[in-house]
Order: C-alpha cells, then sequence, then structure tokens
C-alpha cells in the first residue's frame, strides 16, 4: 500500500521538472547568440545599434516563447575592437563558449579575420554590416551569411547619386582594404558607364596618421566631387580637404562615415562647413522597426545597420525552427530556405514559426527588406538610404532600393 503514494509524489516530482523545462528549455536545447561587434576602434559608434537590434530581436523572439520552446538567454558578447589579432582572439573566446550562432563582426576586414574561426568550428556566422565583395567568395563550407548587401551593390547606387546631382568629374579615393578597394571598383566602374569622367581614383593606408598625399592629388586633379570610401579616418581627409577650399557640397560618403555626429568630429569650431555633404548606406524604410527599436532601446542615437541584424538574429531563429535542431550543422541547410520567394510571406518571428509547424515553407520579409540569401549567403536585394547634413544638420533625403540584378 505504500507504492502509491510513492508513485504519485514521483509523478508531481516528474510534472514540476517538465513544467521547468517547458519555461526555461535544458541547457542542451538552449539556442545561445554570440555577438561580435565594435564595442571599441574606428567603427565603435555603431556597436550601440548592433547589440541592441540584437538584444532586441532575442526579446521579440521570447515573447514568442523562444526558439523550439526554450527561452534564448542574452548574448554572449565579444569585442572585434578594429584589430584582426584582438577580434580572432574575441572569435575564438565565442567558440569555447559553445554558442549556436555567431552575429558579426562588424567590419569586413574583420569578418575576414575571424570567419575561418567560427565557421571552421562548425557554427554559423551572419554579419548584418560587413558589405566587402570579397566576402561573398570565402572558404566558409556554407556557413558565413550576411544580411547587409555588398558594396557591388552599394557602389552603383553611391554613383548614381552624384550623376543625379549634375557631376560631371569624380575623384574616388578610398582605405586600402577590402571594403575600400572592392568598393571603389564598383562606383568607378559605375560613373564610367554613366559616361562621368573619373580623374582621380587612389587608395591609402588607413592607419596612416598623414594623409597630405592623398589630399594634394585631389585638389590637383580639381573634381566636381570627391567620392570618399572611408571609416572614420576619413574624417581627417575631409578636414584637410575642407582646408583646401573643398566645400562640403562635394564630398560624397559611404556607410563608413554614416554618423550624425560627424561635423562635430571634423570641427567643433565650424561644424556648417559640410554642409551639403551627401552619402549612401545600406538602411531600412521601416518606420514602425525604428519606433520599436526606439522604445526598445531609447538611449540609442544611431541606427545604422540595426535592421540588418535583427534580420540576422532572426533567421537564425527561424532556421533553428525549421530543422527542428539548435545544432548549427542541423539548421545551416535551412537558412537559405525560410528567405526563398517561393514560400509564403510572413514578417515576424511568431507568425513566421507558425507557418513552419503548420509544414509550410517561409519567405521571411526581414525589418531592412526583403533578403532572399543566394547560395553564397548574400541577399539579393537592398534598401539604401541617402543621408545628408544640411542646413539643421543631419537628415535623410531618400531611400532607393536595388538588386543583384541591377535594379
Amino acid at each position: 500500500m505504500t507504492t502509491r503514494p510513492a508513485l504519485a509524489l514521483s509523478t508531481a516530482a516528474l510534472a514540476l521538472v517538465l513544467a521547468s523545462c517547458s519555461l526555461t528549455g535544458d541547457t542542451e536545447d538552449t539556442f545561445t547568440y554570440g555577438i561580435l561587434y565594435p564595442q571599441t576602434g574606428s567603427l565603435s559608434f555603431l556597436g550601440p545599434a548592433q547589440i541592441s537590434a540584437a538584444e532586441y530581436a532575442i526579446s521579440e523572439i521570447n515573447e514568442a516563447g523562444g526558439i523550439l520552446g526554450a527561452e534564448v538567454p542574452p548574448p554572449v558578447r565579444a569585442d572585434e575592437g578594429g584589430d584582426n589579432t584582438r577580434a580572432d582572439e574575441a572569435a575564438n573566446g565565442l567558440v569555447s563558449d559553445d554558442v549556436n550562432a555567431v552575429i558579426g563582426a562588424a567590419s569586413s576586414a574583420m569578418s575576414q579575420a575571424t570567419y575561418d574561426t567560427v565557421t571552421g568550428a562548425g557554427i554559423v556566422q551572419c554579419s548584418g554590416s560587413s558589405t566587402a565583395p570579397d566576402l561573398t567568395d570565402i572558404d566558409d563550407d556554407g556557413r558565413f551569411f550576411r544580411t547587409a548587401p555588398s558594396d557591388l551593390m552599394a557602389g552603383p547606387v553611391l554613383a548614381r547619386r552624384i550623376a543625379d546631382d549634375g557631376n560631371t568629374s569624380v575623384a574616388v579615393v578610398a582605405r586600402a582594404d577590402g571594403y575600400g578597394t572592392g568598393y571603389l571598383t564598383t562606383v568607378e566602374e559605375e560613373l564610367r558607364a554613366l559616361d562621368i569622367d573619373v580623374v582621380l581614383t587612389e587608395t591609402y593606408d588607413p592607419d596612416s596618421t598623414n594623409f597630405g598625399a592623398v589630399v594634394g592629388g585631389i585638389v590637383e586633379a580639381a573634381p566636381d566631387a570627391v567620392a570618399l570610401i572611408s571609416f572614420e579616418e576619413g574624417a581627417q581627409v575631409m578636414a584637410a580637404l575642407l582646408e583646401s577650399d573643398i566645400g562640403g557640397e562635394r564630398f560624397y560618403l559611404t556607410d563608413g562615415l554614416n554618423d550624425p555626429g560627424l561635423a562635430e568630429t571634423i570641427t567643433v569650431d565650424a561644424p556648417g562647413l559640410i554642409e551639403g555633404t551627401t552619402g549612401v548606406a545600406p538602411s531600412a524604410d521601416n518606420p514602425e522597426f525604428n519606433e520599436g527599436l526606439r522604445a526598445f532601446a531609447p538611449e540609442l542615437d544611431v541606427f545604422q545597420f540595426a535592421p540588418q541584424v535583427y534580420d540576422c538574429v532572426t533567421a537564425i531563429a527561424l532556421a533553428a525552427e525549421s530543422a527542428g535542431s539548435t545544432s548549427p550543422e542541423e539548421y545551416v541547410e535551412h537558412l537559405p530556405e525560410i528567405s526563398r520567394p517561393d514560400g509564403t510571406e510572413c514578417t515576424a518571428f511568431a507568425e513566421c514559426r507558425d507557418l513552419l509547424a503548420e509544414g509550410q515553407s517561409i519567405d521571411y520579409q526581414g525589418v531592412s527588406g526583403d533578403i532572399d540569401f543566394d547560395d553564397n549567403g548574400d541577399p539579393t536585394s537592398a534598401t539604401f538610404e541617402v543621408f545628408h547634413f544640411g542646413p539643421d544638420g543631419y537628415e535623410i533625403l531618400d531611400y532607393v532600393d536595388y538588386s543583384a540584378d541591377g535594379h
């Protein structure tokens, strides 16, 4: 007669354990993200937007019940620091932490420095801001993805803006790395296709402290416009050119200098000097997302690449749901499939997950746009913003959609 109470007690204990697992997920099934982002270095101004976007995506996934029913913990953070050695050490740390996916790195150079460590360990990596064309053909065993468009798409958008503004001669100057040289080539090719005279193309060492030769070459070429493909160091080039009477309205910038505080970085005394400066950067014409992220992170003032990082996190979560597994080895094959046009369109994690549970194929429409990963893990379409420094400061003039087929 003593077996019944014991059995009842065991059943009750088991129920408590199962209830606990359903709320928190056991360790084996918990999906953990690592995020490799710039807490320091030349792109550190992008760091807050990237971590906030990742955490915002995770919060919405958890509100919908988590990944495969298990709550997703906060991402494991690692600083890529704008330095190859430091970035690889940070990547090794994430691998040691047994994360299920790595979000990042921010810059193309840091992704180049870390992808072998991450993907070589069998972990999926997705960058929301690495745009260098060279990343398309890396030997990643199909594990490196990005939601940020290749500069092969960004270059033509910038070139067409320069032409549309009536410029007939252009100097194109870029940092000498995968990001700069790849972007320079695409801008130059498109400008020439538009019958614009490219009077100078030059690259420079981004670690240099003296840009006199670059500045002198631009001044001598006397172009209508200067396309500057750079990161933080580009502010020094701009400052020197402004001192050489190259007016702010002649500058055309890329995402590396898409910073509302750029005027103050260049000169505290006369921030109006860059009035008229225009640039192009990957973006998203999505006010609803911006409002949601602003409510989630009220202190955030730079939103660049936040939509793309959010999409990395969400797309990976949907791939895990599609595979029914948190293992990168299993869900990686599902990552391209969740964004293919032949699936049912859906926009939120919960909506897409429910469609998958019904056995449907899905076409995840990201907050950054219709991603449609190709066989190399690149998005095949993107939205770009045309940013501008006007009389009232930083502003967005327009949004431009562009796809890999040139339209």
